[in-house]
């Protein structure tokens, strides 16, 4: 009787500690969107967003100018592009509170692709110089100036334009990289369901520069975009369910997760790979979101431990190499990326608002400061 009265007051006294720490977690949470702060001394303009909610929170605001740190490079960014993230992150939901800030996001910031030119270096970087022109993975790059890591950007191809590099490294990786997970083989039979989002028309044109026959699944308006980029069959999803015809696939690159284990395992072959690569794009509504996920976590990943045939989940991940082999891809016209519609910085927010309507084909891109080229 001692010890279980003893276990309830510890379990009593853990919550209430745990609920005391999210009560001045949640107040404590804040950002740098202070009206009654001083103007910045050295300005720039930048998108940010100071609350959580509808892409109506998103606003063009003017910013202090970063500064490279020893390891890093400050790039004058002139295009950005897009992800789901974009949306995703300014979303009211309990998880995002959990990740990006309790009671506001901690950093305002939005955008992860850019391409532009080096306008300082840190002390300690040596592979690249003011002036060089290039492209990757940057925090905040829907803005005038932007820093990142040295390991996270490389040298833009010369015939390519800055957009279209900058449409290229967070779907462009993430394309690659779980192709990479699948396996993919020449001659393979790919089915990409997805197949003209961001990553899906990346995932198209990879798989056929590396061999494989890709059938992409897509809806009637993108049929003629597919043909276009590659694809060697269409499925149409508002006519017919690939998991209920006859072909058998030896990866199935998803980037939608809308079928269950049993039926996507139907149309594997017999070690075959599903490779569990997205939810459906910004379009896709908390409820759905998570309901994906714990099906790919819970669900597929589980099951597929017990069979031949795997489902297989991956992080994106930042890689110098990789993302020197999709410029490689591009300046050889074996990836020619979607962009379907351009905005100004100034016009960010209209195309975060087009982004989470889920009505996006290919990339959106947002050009900055002097025209591209």
């Amino acid at each position: 009787m001692i010890i279980k009265c003893a276990l309830k007051w510890t379990a009593l006294l853990i919550l209430m500690a745990l609920g005391a720490w999210l009560f001045v977690a949640y107040w404590l949470s804040t950002n740098d969107c202070n009206p009654n702060a001083a103007a910045p001394t050295n300005p720039m303009k930048a998108i940010r967003y100071c609350e959580y909610g509808s892409p109506d929170v998103v606003k063009l605001d003017e910013v202090e100018k970063p500064v490279a740190d020893d390891n890093q490079v400050l790039i004058k960014v002139r295009a950005a592009s897009l992800n789901a993230l974009d949306a995703y992150m300014i979303r009211d939901a309990w998880l995002n509170r959990l990740i990006f800030g309790l009671r506001k996001p901690r950093d305002t910031r939005l955008g992860r692709d850019a391409a532009g030119v080096v306008e300082a270096v840190g002390k300690n970087v040596t592979q690249f110089k003011p002036g060089d022109e290039v492209f990757g993975i940057c925090r905040g790059s829907l803005a005038e100036y932007a820093v990142t890591p040295e390991r996270a950007l490389v040298i833009k191809p010369p015939n390519v334009s800055f957009e279209q590099a900058a449409s290229l490294p967070l779907a462009g990786l993430t394309a690659l990289q779980g192709l990479r997970e699948g396996k993919i083989q020449p001659g393979q039979k790919i089915l990409v369901n997805g197949a003209t989002g961001g990553v899906g028309t990346f995932a198209v044109q990879i798989a056929k520069s590396l061999g494989a026959e890709v059938t992409a699944v897509c809806s009637t308006r993108n049929l003629d975009l597919v043909r276009s980029i590659g694809a060697d069959n269409v499925i149409d999803y508002t006519k017919e369910d690939f998991t209920k015809s006859d072909q058998r696939y030896d990866v199935i690159f998803d980037n939608v997760c809308n079928h269950s284990f049993f039926e996507r395992r139907r149309v594997l072959t017999t070690k075959g790979i599903c490779v569990l690569a997205g939810m459906g794009g910004a379009g896709v509504k908390e409820g759905q979101a998570l309901g994906r996920i714990a099906g790919n976590l819970f669900t597929a990943r589980g099951l597929s431990s017990f069979t031949d045939q795997k489902f297989a989940q991956y992080m994106t991940k930042v890689s110098k190499q990789d993302l020197s082999m999709l410029g490689d891809l591009m300046q050889a016209g074996k990836v020619r990326p979607v962009i379907e519609r351009t905005y100004k910085l100034s016009e960010a927010p209209e195309a975060i608002r087009q982004l989470d309507a889920g009505h996006a084909r290919g990339k959106l891109v947002i050009t900055i400061g002097e025209e591209s080229r």
